[in-house]
């Protein structure tokens, strides 16, 4: 991969991005004569990993002018930033938006690789991963598994190696580096979610998808250093809509009217689907009364045949909805409708309702819910399937991020839960006692409740307290191996292996 320093000038005044250009102690708009063929053999904005063929993006809340000084002084020579700096470097690329800059740049510099695949984005409050599964093992039967997929859980580029992400959408030099690796290992599709913070944050930005999905929007991430508020949060994530050729939307999820409206201003093609009859509603899924992992889908005349009955692996009315998403989408870039049958009785995702059973028969489920609305429809799910028993629930909160989701807890827990142990999950630089504290305030009188902030013993108590008829459930981390306190993300070995450990051991 390599782009000229001509190319990178050009490029950037297309986007209307260039404001000027520093070449010593002289601004400019013309590249110097002896600069107009070099190469950038490498992009990056971490200044620990540049050369002098390196194109660097000054970039971050976090950035200081001395990672800057000190490249340079290292032998970078080329940099992007939004201020002039007197350093050492050779050229730098004065622009008005440094993320926006770094989007375009970076699409150049892998040679636009996403117009090598067929690009399948998921947004919304909850459901994001399990969907984005149900569309990798679809495709899987359609393309013969070329199908590349970055998750919050798991991403893969070559459709069977898997790797942890460290952001549920990447940076955008990430990201295109991510997309050309794929397309290099001979993958047709990709599959991805999109993050709110990935809109705000211009990851994303010039990025057009074939076929968007939109699941539902329920308040989430509202904090001083995410979105300020919910209007800010349901902004960006309406932006899939807007830069999808095709939008798939829930009926059922809050302000579906303004959904509609989005698509209909921007004349994005929509598909409906839902649980609800409707004039709206392509798309009508339903429960078997009689077996709650078997739902039925009717569809309107004019849309692609999907009506019949499909059979799930995962538990919960909401997968239903999920997996009928996966497969519309999937139908429109070629899937049959057996590829979706046999994709959805498949899928299974790491870390989702993963089941054990106690030593006295209790039930135990592991799932990723970390947020209002996953954790009441997962909590939902598992008191009507387990009427007589308790339901003891493991949970904690994210520090640094999403501060809201601690009273939201505390309602969850209050109008469902029996017996709430409070614990860590990823404080980051809070201290979890704190946090646990937070979410106790909330909590209603008749919620029986403690804190254990270590997470294997609070995990031990809440299978010591179960009976045979009673539910524990461990919530938050699902299949996450890494536990983030203070700067760092240090390996944990994950809720379902503690708890099958420690039930193995009590036998």
């Amino acid at each position: 991969m390599s782009i000229s320093l001509t190319e990178i000038k050009e490029c950037l005044i297309k986007e209307q991005l260039l404001k000027e250009m520093v070449a010593g102690s002289d601004w400019t708009l013309i590249i110097p004569q002896h600069l107009s063929d070099r190469l950038i053999t490498a992009v990056s904005y971490d200044s620990r990993t540049v050369s002098e063929d390196t194109l660097f993006f000054c970039k971050g809340l976090n950035f200081k002018k001395e990672y800057l000084v000190s490249a340079a002084a290292a032998g970078l020579k080329f940099y992007v930033s939004e201020t002039p700096y007197d350093t050492a470097a050779e050229l730098g690329f004065i622009v008005t938006d440094i993320k926006k800059a770094m989007s375009v740049l970076s699409m150049l510099f892998y040679d636009y690789p996403q117009n090598k695949l067929t690009l399948i984005a998921f947004t919304g409050t909850k459901g994001k991963t399990t969907a984005a599964y149900f569309t990798k093992f679809i495709l899987d039967h359609s393309t013969n598994k070329k199908t590349a997929m970055l998750s919050t859980m798991n991403s893969t580029l070559d459709g069977k190696t898997f790797f942890k992400s460290q952001l549920t959408t990447p940076e955008s030099a990430d990201l295109y580096r991510m997309m050309a690796e794929a397309a290099a290992n001979q993958m047709t599709h990709f599959v991805m979610e999109v993050s709110s913070q990935a809109y705000k944050t211009n990851r994303v930005y010039g990025l057009t998808f074939d076929v968007g999905i939109f699941l539902n929007i329920t308040p989430d991430h509202i904090s001083p250093i995410e979105h300020p508020t919910f209007d800010d949060y349901f902004y960006c994530k309406r932006q899939l809509i807007v830069n999808s050729k095709k939008i798939i939307l829930n009926h059922d999820s809050d302000y579906f009217n303004l959904l509609k409206e989005t698509a209909d201003l921007y004349h994005t093609p929509v598909v409906v689907y839902g649980s609800q009859k409707s004039e709206d509603v392509d798309y009508l899924y339903t429960k078997d009364p009689k077996n709650s992992l078997v739902f039925n889908v009717s569809a309107a005349p004019d849309t692609l045949s999907l009506s019949g009955e499909y059979s799930l692996r995962l538990g919960g009315d909401f997968n239903m909805g999920n997996a009928l998403s996966a497969a519309i989408a999937c139908t429109l870039v070629g899937a049959s409708k057996q590829d979706c049958h046999s994709g959805i009785q498949e899928t299974t995702v790491p870390g989702r309702m993963e089941q054990l059973s106690n030593t006295n028969g209790s039930a135990v489920y592991v799932d990723y819910a970390h947020n209002y609305d996953s954790l009441k429809n997962l909590l939902s799910y598992i008191k009507e399937e387990h009427p007589d028993g308790r339901l003891i629930v493991v949970i904690g909160s994210t520090g640094d991020k999403a501060i809201s989701r601690r009273q939201d807890f505390g309602t969850v827990l209050s109008e469902l839960a029996d017996y709430a142990i409070l614990t860590t999950d990823d404080p980051a630089s809070e201290d979890p006692q704190k946090i646990a504290e937070q979410i106790a305030a909330h909590l209603a009188s008749s919620v029986e409740s403690q804190i254990i902030i270590d997470r294997e013993q609070a995990i031990d108590a809440a299978l010591c307290l179960s009976r045979p008829e009673d539910a524990v459930v461990l919530a938050g981390k699902g299949a996450d191996l890494y536990q983030k306190i203070g700067g760092r993300d240090l390996p944990y070995e994950g809720d379902f292996a503690i708890a099958e450990r420690i039930i193995h051991n009590k036998k």
